[in-house]
């Protein structure tokens, strides 16, 4: 800073306000010629005035009354003291809308859980009376409250049998599947950051089909009827663990490298199906055909039970992780400044989704889009926050899949198309519409 020494009797200082240059400088020095440089004018009358002045002592209570020099609101760092003063209500008003759209978005969520558990039950109560053989909703609804002991009345013996040995258990596994392969479709997408990851994108459900068609092709019969259910299990296990070990390097995993590598293992994967459909008969290849098309036919009790520890395993851990998704979601230097373990939430996470997923396919085979498309729609619905989204995809894939189950068994009658087909035709028309918006909106992918 430039001290004026044109005149004897005057001190400069740079950013003094011109309201008062008599109080720049203290009684103290004789020249007059002290220089501040970088203060604000208050902070210069407080650092040259005598502390025995009363005239330049001002006190505390009254500082935020004065009003601001010319310099003061071009100061950095230096803020009107209407800002910050209890009562005014300036310093909250950024925070109130923030906080409305909060609250809004609560309420939204808390509709659409709502409307997703209403929706789900209805769905079920229908799916269990539809069919070749017909029960009306009220005598399902009084078989279920006879079985619990709270009244009602059973069915006859043929419509005992169907509604308990054939229709709620296939409702029960569709359920299950599809909260499965919904949640772990929002795990997928949350984790790569990418909207377009799905179960299959790190090879999950092509290990786990891979398993399945090499049950079928070998003739392998150790578990018995649970043979190609636990193969399927296991490879999937066997291909995500593969995946993830193959990506690490120097104990990082980058999200292409995983993408990458999901890649090619799926390529690897189809080859090997192929090659065991070369050789197979033609009884096995029906059955590889009937399985990779996905199917909830065989649905059992046992089959339930099968995947119920690890379906609900998952679906219980899952919304643990949704705050740390959140920080996630803004880069992962800023997640882990903000105390994420990045690496240890990945592998956590990708073990989860191979929970879910595996145990979803080697019940009901390949069954596409339900993981890819419900966690789009509910960030359409609500945002992106994963507080509601992990839940709601869970809910939403149930909803979907037991109403694709239903669709299924329904619109061909007496034929029953396959699930997995079903769920093709709808998604991918709905997906492609979804790039669409998707790059309108944003005017393009570049």
């Amino acid at each position: 800073m430039t001290l004026s020494h044109e005149s004897p009797g005057a001190g400069s200082v740079s950013g003094r306000s011109p309201q008062s240059p008599e109080r720049t400088t203290a009684p103290s020095d004789p020249a007059g010629a002290g220089s501040v440089s970088g203060r604000s004018p208050q902070g210069a009358e407080r650092t040259t005035a005598a502390p025995t002045d009363p005239e330049n002592r001002s006190a505390p209570e009254e500082t935020p009354r004065r009003a601001p020099g010319p310099t003061e609101a071009t100061t950095p760092g230096t803020a009107p003291a209407e800002a910050t003063a209890p009562g005014t209500g300036t310093a909250a008003d950024p925070a109130k809308p923030a906080a409305g759209r909060r609250g809004r978005r609560g309420r939204k969520a808390l509709f659409l859980t709502v409307a997703l558990v209403a929706t789900l039950l209805l769905l079920a109560l229908v799916s269990a009376g539809t069919g070749a053989y017909r029960i009306p909703t009220a005598d399902v609804l009084a078989s279920a409250q006879h079985r619990l002991g709270l009244g009602g009345a059973p069915l006859d013996r043929v419509g005992e049998s169907v509604l308990w040995n054939v229709r709620l258990p296939r409702v029960v596994l569709a359920l299950l599947v599809g909260a499965s392969l919904g949640c772990a479709g929002a795990l997928m997408q949350g984790v790569f950051g990418n909207p377009l990851a799905e179960p299959g994108v790190i090879g999950i459900s092509a290990g786990a089909a891979v398993g399945a068609v090499a049950a079928i092709g070998l003739g392998l019969s150790f578990f018995g009827n649970w043979t190609i259910t636990v193969c399927a299990f296991v490879a999937g296990l066997i291909t995500v663990s593969s995946v993830y070990l193959l990506s690490r390097n120097g104990g990082k995993t980058e999200v292409v490298t995983l993408i990458l590598t999901g890649i090619a293992v799926n390529a690897f994967a189809g080859a090997l199906i192929g090659l065991f459909v070369f050789f197979a008969d033609s009884g096995q290849v029906n059955q590889i055909t009937f399985w990779q098309l996905g199917s909830l036919a065989q649905a059992t009790w046992p089959k339930v039970l099968a995947v119920l520890p690890c379906a609900v395993a998952g679906l219980l851990v899952a919304p643990f992780y949704a705050r740390r998704l959140d920080l996630l979601s803004l880069g992962e230097r800023p997640a882990r400044h903000l105390g994420v373990d990045v690496e240890r939430l990945r592998l956590a996470l990708i073990l989860v989704v191979a929970l879910l997923t595996a145990a979803a396919v080697a019940v009901a085979g390949v069954i596409t889009f339900i993981g890819l498309l419900v966690p789009h729609l509910l960030r359409m619905a609500n945002g992106p926050g994963h507080r509601f989204l992990v839940p709601g995809s869970a809910l939403a894939g149930a909803v979907v899949l037991v109403a694709g189950d239903l669709a299924a068994r329904t619109l061909a009658q007496p034929a029953e198309l396959p699930l997995g087909v079903l769920t093709a035709l709808i998604g991918s028309p709905f997906f492609f519409w979804l790039l669409r918006r998707t790059r309108r909106k944003q005017g393009g992918w570049a």
